[in-house]
């Protein structure tokens, strides 16, 4: 990154929005990777890296020092560091770059629930100011069918805690997740969770199968039916149909994504489904889902 010779293991993955980020692995892998949806961290061995390799690391960045305005914390879920743990990493990041913004982690909601309200006010007052938590879906049946190891219930315990002590959260969704059988569960539910914690900011995925789709559905605890544009459309369509946010900024515009959606809510939402609409229209009817209508 940035040109500085810092020996990353790879694979290395960051959200799209710290792609002019300074990344630091202060772990490697993921933490939980049993998810069936994710082949991002299957390669790795989850550890967590010694300080003293970190902060090698963050020296070696330090002649950026003025450049650097924001750091993702890399790998899966570096908030499963302990507060004991992530605390001098985050020192030594404001230590050596004296102009940070930001500092920002992949994390699991029981990665927060583990933190004591105390402890996450520390972490903010250091400076990791977001977290972004991939919580695929609002409905207790899908996450147990792809072994997500969340809950409703936990998921929106942590992201509320995190919240309350003044961390933000960007929340990720899979559209798709439950094929065509769970669909209608999955955003209705997902819709529900998500004006529950009201994120920050809120994004979509596509789930897809970078081993096949035999693969997945091997991982998937069912039958696992893949759905069509159609139903994919309709299926989002359904979710940002059942949001009631306050101001919270959306993305739809992953690689993974068909239909590229920027906006914020709640003011863009009708153009969104206008949006939505208009692709259906280009589907061939061959393809149009018979689902339940938006509300």
């Amino acid at each position: 990154m940035f040109g500085i010779p810092i020996k990353y293991d790879e694979p290395v993955f960051r959200p799209p929005a710290e792609a002019n980020s300074a990344i630091i692995q202060a772990t490697i892998g993921c933490s939980w990777n049993r998810c069936a949806f994710c082949e991002m961290y299957t390669s790795k061995n989850f550890r967590i890296r010694k300080f003293e390799d970190v902060r090698e690391n963050i020296k070696k960045m330090a002649v950026l020092n003025g450049r650097i305005r924001k750091v993702f914390l890399a790998d899966g879920n570096a908030f499963t560091l302990s507060a004991s743990l992530l605390m001098p990493v985050l020192g030594e990041l404001n230590k050596h770059f004296t102009d940070l913004q930001r500092i920002s982690a992949y994390a699991l909601p029981t990665d927060i629930l583990r933190k004591s309200a105390t402890e996450l006010r520390e972490i903010r007052k250091a400076g990791l100011r977001l977290l972004y938590v991939g919580i695929e879906s609002g409905d207790d049946e899908v996450l147990k069918k792809v072994r997500k190891g969340e809950t409703y219930t936990s998921t929106a315990e942590g992201i509320l805690k995190a919240h309350s002590s003044g961390i933000e959260t960007s929340v990720m969704v899979l559209n798709g997740l439950g094929g065509k059988e769970y669909s209608y569960q999955h955003a209705v539910q997902s819709a529900r969770l998500i004006n529950q914690v009201q994120p920050r900011f809120l994004s979509t995925l596509t789930l897809s199968f970078p081993y096949g789709l035999p693969h997945f559905q091997s991982k998937f605890d069912g039958d696992y039916q893949a759905m069509t544009l159609g139903e994919l459309a309709t299926e989002l369509k359904i979710f940002i149909g059942g949001l009631d946010l306050q101001a919270s900024i959306f993305r739809s515009d992953h690689v993974s994504n068909q239909l590229v959606l920027k906006g914020r809510l709640p003011g863009d939402k009708q153009l969104f489904i206008r949006q939505i609409d208009q692709a259906l229209g280009t589907i061939n009817k061959e393809d149009f889902p018979e689902t339940p209508m938006f509300l």
